[in-house]
């Protein structure tokens, strides 16, 4: 029986796709794995048993990356479930900064009470005049990924005219995009967008990417839309940038006291990823690859170890994470322990930055004590068998 450790409100279809041998609880305390959607683990004390961690969403800068690769634990997010629930905020964001509606609905309560509302609408309406985004240029930061793709195309049917930026656009993104879309390199989508679209993981590289330097290459007014993450801009020089008029106006889905009661900044408060279909998407995602994980030893969509995967039937696997050198010497010597000790078994083996991950398959029920010795082994730093 698999414990499983929710941190956040999960969604029960998502959850039920755990199936029997789970059992599901908010307070376990010794999980074999976490399911979590914004719940900030940084300060949590990691559980020792703890083999697998599953963020019901994109983002995983809330979760400890380098502690958890250190004590050989799979980090999975589920990329793309909640994408369009994401892009279709972008728009409304897109809107709202272009047409001051939410300005407009917010003064017409101010009428309540008042005679003649109607003569009141007509006279007042003129504060709240805006622009059209028809012929306007949209600038989207990270155009390859699942969110940049769908908010690139929907753009694109509204009669935008689309322009992109990233460095590591696939194939099958550039496939995905409507051929309208012209890739070209960040500069130009600074000097160039009316609105730009900010839609790329946070990470060391990427903190305050929208800074003073960049914003200075924008053209004047123009409109950023950060539906990404808080730490992608610097709000000190955005501010700046929209105190002297350079930015028009910021949205985020990230508020922080710096933004409210702030003139031409709209927050947001984390909608991005909260409608029904995205949190069920999430969770039903996240759930899979935990069972997948668990139950298999696969890996498929983590953050921090290579994706590894096998469907041949056995009746014994081993999971094994470990350092890995340049030549991958460790990986080949695993193999070689197995080998000397099994006739049938079938070795999967990748690699990914210092980490190395091996999935084993038996033909026979046991690995003739060849698991005692790798588990042994300096470098290995997890090793389990599943039956």
């Amino acid at each position: 029986m698999f414990k499983i450790q929710t941190l956040n409100k999960i969604s029960a279809t998502g959850l039920a796709q755990l199936g029997e041998g789970f059992t599901i609880s908010d307070n376990e305390a010794n999980p074999d794995a976490i399911i979590l959607r914004s719940f900030k683990m940084h300060d949590m004390e990691l559980p020792g048993g703890l083999l697998a961690v599953a963020r019901a969403g994109a983002g995983v800068n809330n979760i400890p990356i380098d502690k958890c690769s250190e004590k050989g634990i799979v980090v999975f997010n589920t990329p793309g479930a909640n994408a369009n629930a994401v892009k279709e905020l972008v728009i409304c964001g897109l809107m709202l900064s272009s047409r001051k509606v939410w300005q407009g609905i917010n003064w017409a309560q101010t009428l309540k009470g008042k005679e003649d509302v109607p003569a009141l609408v007509e006279k007042g309406k003129g504060d709240f005049g805006g622009v059209e985004i028809l012929g306007k240029t949209m600038g989207i930061i990270g155009v390859g990924g699942a969110i940049g793709v769908l908010t690139a195309n929907a753009c694109n049917a509204l009669g935008m005219k689309v322009i992109g930026s990233d460095p590591y656009l696939s194939d099958k993104a550039k496939a995905a995009l409507d051929p309208a879309v012209t890739v070209c390199n960040l500069d130009e989508v600074l000097a160039k967008s009316d609105y730009i679209s900010i839609n790329v993981p946070y990470s060391a590289a990427t903190k305050h990417m929208i800074n003073a330097e960049a914003l200075k290459k924008c053209k004047k007014g123009v409109v950023v839309l950060n539906f990404a993450r808080a730490e992608l801009v610097d709000d000190a020089a955005l501010k700046a940038a929209l105190a002297e008029g350079s930015v028009s106006v910021y949205v985020t889905d990230f508020p922080n006291s710096e933004h409210l009661d702030v003139e031409n900044i709209i927050a947001i408060p984390h909608l991005g990823a909260s409608s029904e279909e995205a949190e069920e998407n999430c969770a039903l995602m996240a759930a899979a690859q935990t069972r997948d994980f668990l139950q298999k030893g696969n890996i498929v969509n983590s953050v921090n170890f290579p994706a590894l995967s096998s469907d041949t039937p056995g009746k014994l696997r081993s999971g094994i994470v470990y350092k890995a050198d340049a030549e991958n010497a460790v990986g080949a010597r695993i193999k070689a322990e197995f080998a000397a000790k099994n006739d049938k078994f079938e070795f999967n083996n990748a690699v990914r930055g210092n980490y190395g991950y091996a999935l084993v398959v038996f033909e026979g029920d046991s690995c003739n004590g060849a698991c005692d010795v790798i588990r042994a082994m300096p470098e290995v730093i997890m090793a389990r068998s599943i039956r």
